[in-house]
């Protein structure tokens, strides 16, 4: 049965890399505060505003945790206006900032370079990290066993069976990994994510155009 499983995730994976090209930020060189910050950022708030609140972040502050612990609360609240939740978001920024100057001399590393489970713990002790955020900090930045579960790739896995229906972010989690090969979770979570925006989405759903809907259970035909 678990086999049959495996087989069916592997074939929705080559279908989704013969359908997508994957983005160049990929494969960019991934700065681990920065990292850290865009993805707090990114909470709650579209890819565009992200974008733009991270653009206005970077023009007013060098992105290190020197520079923003001590920058005015209301100086970062006033670059983040675009993304929701800014007020709350610049206060986090500057407590984040703070803890990781003084206690790890401004740097990501040393947490990074611990053993996975290790790794994480330390960042969800820290302020506004969450599940999904330490995910993408230790993926991206570590090349560290995980999947970062977003809005769409819960969504994407759910409709496609791939994790249990009513399965909170861990559940989502394990249930993807104890699919795929780890060399593949980068991947398969870009790819989740793409699939999310084009084809699944969270309302009125492209299944006929859907490159994956002949394995898909919840299609819409």
């Amino acid at each position: 049965m678990k086999k049959m499983a495996e087989n069916r995730a592997e074939k929705i994976l080559q279908i989704l890399r013969k359908n997508f090209t994957m983005p160049k930020w990929v494969t960019s060189d991934r700065e681990p505060f920065e990292t850290l910050i865009v993805t707090i950022i990114s909470q709650n708030t579209a890819n565009r505003n992200t974008a733009k609140a991270f653009g206005n972040l970077s023009k007013q502050f060098k992105i290190t945790p020197e520079a923003l612990a001590n920058a005015e609360t209301s100086q970062i609240e006033e670059c983040l206006k675009v993304a929701g939740l800014y007020r709350n978001k610049a206060k986090v920024i500057k407590q984040i900032s703070k803890i990781i100057l003084e206690k790890f001399h401004g740097n990501l590393t040393p947490i990074l370079s611990l053993p996975f489970e290790q790794a994480r713990t330390t960042l969800l002790r820290l302020p506004g990290v969450g599940p999904k955020t330490a995910d993408v900090v230790l993926l991206f930045c570590a090349e560290k066993p995980t999947i970062p579960v977003d809005t769409h790739v819960n969504r994407v896995a759910k409709r496609l069976s791939l994790a249990p229906a009513n399965g909170d972010y861990e559940a989502v989690r394990e249930s993807l990994q104890s699919l795929y090969n780890p060399k593949d979770y980068l991947r398969l979570h870009v790819l989740l994510i793409l699939l999310g925006r084009k084809y699944c989405r969270a309302r009125n759903p492209l299944c006929k155009q859907c490159p994956v809907n002949m394995l898909c259970p919840s299609k819409q035909l």
